[in-house]
């Protein structure tokens, strides 16, 4: 062994030997409270979006690159909308979706089972009509008012009249495409058009998906289209730019607003989509329903705590609706607010998070606790480490003191013998073969006193034998 090594202060073997047990107990502690805490969040989870070029889609992929950053893969599933992504939450196969206010009713179990990680943003009602059939509801009136009892057949459109919708009730007679059941969209409508005493029958409804029913939008198959989204929304951003499409101002927003909790009313701002091109040419009133983050209760909390982070930075600028930092909040929100959600919305990123690892940072917010605890137990128990590391050092020269006694007692015994006898040179022979083992002892440098009186009392007794 080098001297290096041998010739050391502490000896790390008998170190690790004495702590060794404590060391087993910490460890076993700590893998307890990491199974009991399970403070890091699996590797996958699954998020409800929406159709096809949809917000909710957008959104979704903006999700996917954000967790990706922390080694989190985002499972996107498609959906019909804001009601088929809470029934996937109510049965479980989804973790987390997107969620327009007003969607359902809320049971006692969805209060249990769901929670919100904030309101992300505002979502209008965009009912987009063909200027052309505008035009025909605004021959129809005039003839009405002419007192034709035909009406609307026997108006005559002018097409170089800039017609425009403001009601619903001029959709009577028209078709509308008001969406899929999942969307949401057709029970919001049903509330709208009831709330205006229209029968919906009065309406050629159909409930196509908003991709084919834009398709027939655009071809002329249809003469309104319904359906609610953020601005996002590719959608959206292509039709309020399309020619010869119009988007209905609801100059009754504040009313609706009063009438149903879940509207508050907002304005498109004049120019807004286009300043160039002055797109919309005027500002226009619409609803509109704050969307939610839902997630199950029982997603793990470091998930929750990364969606609501990430929730911060993609909805957190300023929008056609909104300024900047006013998404995501803790308003207008149906479900109770998920306490990580909560504390990401009002603090932002954890301190430990800016300067460390995901993982780190999170492992020691979720562990502090426990280890706090197992420390304040091992700490009174290490005081015994030093006594026992001194007694296992001490203990390899101490051993040897037994048969250095009992051969001193066998020369006292002998003592009035010959000191040339057979027994007396068997003394001797085993005083060298324990001096001999006494020299191949190895102690730390702190512990070689002892070691050296341990020889010293080899030499007396010797001396003692050799005076016979």
């Amino acid at each position: 062994m080098p001297k290096a090594i041998r010739y050391t202060l502490l000896s790390l073997r008998d170190l690790a030997a004495s702590a060794g047990p404590f060391i087993l107990l910490a460890g076993a502690l700590l893998a307890l409270a990491y199974w009991w805490l399970d403070p890091n969040p699996p590797k996958r989870v699954t998020l409800a979006t929406g159709p096809a070029q949809s917000a909710y889609e957008e959104f979704g992929k903006r999700y996917t690159r954000a967790l990706a950053v922390e080694g989190i893969t985002v499972v996107l599933h498609p959906s019909e909308g804001s009601a088929a992504n809470l029934q996937l939450l109510r049965e479980g196969k989804v973790d987390v979706g997107f969620v327009q206010g007003g969607t359902s009713d809320y049971t006692e179990q969805d209060e249990e089972d769901l929670a919100s990680l904030g309101s992300l943003f505002v979502e209008p009602l965009w009912l987009f009509y063909r200027e052309d059939a505008a035009r025909k509801v605004a021959a129809a009136e005039r003839a009405a008012k002419k007192g034709d009892k035909n009406g609307r057949a026997a108006g005559k459109a002018d097409p170089a009249e800039d017609a425009t919708l403001s009601s619903l009730g001029q959709l009577r007679g028209l078709r509308v495409n008001v969406g899929t059941p999942g969307s949401g969209v057709p029970s919001l409508m049903a509330k709208l058009l009831e709330s205006n005493r229209i029968d919906i029958s009065a309406l050629k409804i159909s409930r196509l998906e908003q991709t084919p029913a834009t398709v027939a939008f655009l071809g002329g198959e249809l003469d309104a289209i319904v359906f609610a989204s953020a601005p996002e929304s590719l959608m959206v951003q292509m039709l309020l730019q399309t020619p010869g499409v119009k988007l209905m101002n609801f100059a009754q927003s504040e009313a609706y607003s009063r009438r149903f909790a879940f509207l508050t009313p907002t304005r498109l701002p004049r120019g807004v989509v286009d300043l160039a091109a002055n797109i919309p040419p005027d500002d226009v009133r619409l609803v509109a329903s704050t969307t939610s983050l839902i997630t199950r209760t029982g997603t793990h909390p470091a998930l929750q705590q990364l969606l609501a982070q990430a929730g911060n930075d993609i909805h957190g600028g300023a929008g056609w609706f909104k300024s900047a930092r006013e998404y995501p909040n803790r308003d207008n929100n149906e479900l109770p607010i998920a306490k990580e959600a909560e504390r990401a919305i009002k603090n932002g990123t954890p301190v430990l998070q800016r300067y460390l690892p995901f993982w780190v940072a999170n492992l020691v917010e979720r562990m502090w606790l426990a280890m706090g605890i197992i420390i304040a137990i091992m700490l009174p128990l290490s005081r015994i480490v030093p006594p026992l590391y001194a007694f296992r050092v001490r203990s390899r020269i101490f051993r040897w003191y037994g048969r250095l006694r009992d051969i001193e007692n066998r020369v006292d015994s002998s003592s009035g013998g010959d000191g040339n006898n057979p027994r007396n040179q068997a003394l001797l022979q085993e005083l060298d073969d324990l001096e001999r083992r006494a020299e191949k002892i190895t102690v730390p440098l702190s512990y070689t006193d002892e070691l050296y009186a341990l020889r010293g009392n080899i030499h007396l007794v010797r001396k003692k034998l050799q005076r016979l």
